[in-house]
């Protein structure tokens, strides 16, 4: 089992530096408390690349920490604290955010590399992969990878589907551009080592508190059923909406 969570920024409130949003801006210290909760537990924090080669550390458990979206916090907040605890993460970057208010610039994405953090695509302007046509989708695939393997000096093969949309096109079409390890946002434990499968994630939000965020790692109790139940749920409003709009109504309700 490999529980692999998902988060985005980390703001301890609106007014903080990068894309604050109410639902999956964590609070800094709640992070830092679930980094330690990990570390207690004796989870190892792997890169996604990592999932399925043999583990060299006597820990019994692994975990992998992904952000996505490229938010400054992720270099200004989550790298220290990372560090702090030897620990490693996965970084999904959107390409076209990359210098934009708020977001990583340049410099910022090879500190993250340079300090052994995982370096992966997240599309290259955040566009939903199933609402595009086949080239436009080798586009975005192959101009995301492109930029990001040109600023770190080395070759990047991990994708996150930016909203977690995405099917057998968009695997058949990843794996073609030569990504080897793909992540989504269905919940769920990852029981097995398919590398070439997309990876379940478990989302880490403003709310999620200690005893839920063990319950998610641990894909134990009601807390994991809830979170897939509500996963589901979601699928009917945005089949019947579409994605753009479903998030045009999700931006009006929060």
């Amino acid at each position: 089992m490999l529980p692999v969570l998902m988060y985005h920024g980390l703001h301890a409130d609106s007014g903080a530096h990068g894309r604050y949003d109410p639902v999956y801006s964590v609070r800094p210290d709640d992070f830092a408390r679930q980094l330690d909760w990990l570390l207690a537990h004796e989870y190892e924090a792997i890169r996604v690349a990592d999932h399925g080669v043999a583990t060299t550390t006597p820990r019994p458990a692994r975990v992998a920490i992904t952000f996505d979206d490229g938010d400054a916090s992720n270099v200004e907040v989550a790298l220290p604290l990372l560090c702090e605890r030897g620990m490693t993460a996965e970084f999904f970057i959107t390409s076209d955010f990359i210098g934009q208010p708020g977001m990583l610039g340049e410099a910022d994405v090879r500190a993250l590399a340079d300090a052994g953090m995982g370096i992966g695509a997240h599309g290259r302007s955040h566009r939903f992969l199933v609402d595009l046509n086949d080239d436009e989708l080798a586009a975005e695939l192959r101009d995301s990878r492109t930029r990001l393997t040109d600023i770190i000096g080395r070759p990047v093969d991990t994708l996150a589907l930016p909203g977690g949309r995405g099917g057998e096109r968009e695997r058949r079409a990843a794996l073609a551009d030569g990504y080897r390890h793909m992540a989504g946002s269905m919940p769920g434990p990852n029981r097995g080592n398919g590398s070439a499968h997309c990876l379940q994630r478990l989302a880490v939000t403003r709310t999620t508190t200690m005893a839920g965020f063990a319950a998610l790692v641990r894909w134990r109790g009601l807390r994991p059923q809830v979170l897939r139940a509500r996963f589901y749920a979601l699928a009917l409003p945005k089949r019947v909406l579409g994605n753009a709009g479903y998030e045009r109504l999700r931006a009006r309700l929060l």
